[in-house]
């Protein structure tokens, strides 16, 4: 288990590294979660590289373990809303409304993503 979630965080360490020393504009732990989605792929297409945490359900087992206790990593930004009290009172509205539009544009573009999808799915169907 120690050392599933040490090659997690080292593809996340690696992301950021990649993410900071090329200033690409996006996320480090991003890249770190595509670089650990190649790693798998290519551990179920070359049989070779299954060594280690990378070996059997290593690193599945380890992200289980993760998802399990995930209410807890939830802890730090509760503290840290609470130290911040005073400016949720002052522009709780306005965090509001933000996140109210944020979520309507959000269902919006997941809509129209399926709807695009569906479409692309459906012309490419083999003919019967």
């Amino acid at each position: 288990m120690i050392a599933s979630l040490s090659l997690i965080l080292l593809c996340q360490l690696v992301g950021e590294i990649f993410v900071h020393s090329l200033a690409v504009p996006v996320p480090g732990p991003v890249v770190g979660m595509m670089l650990l989605l190649i790693l798998l792929l290519l551990r179920d297409r070359f049989t070779r590289l299954a060594h280690g945490p990378l070996q059997g359900n290593g690193v599945e087992a380890g992200a289980k373990g993760l998802l399990a206790h995930l209410s807890v990593l939830f802890v730090p930004a509760g503290v840290g809303i609470v130290q911040k009290l005073d400016l949720l009172a002052e522009h709780g509205i306005a965090i509001a409304a933000i996140l109210a539009i944020s979520v309507v544009v959000t269902l919006l573009v997941t809509v129209a993503t399926f709807l695009l999808v569906g479409r692309f799915m459906a012309g490419n169907r083999p003919a019967t």
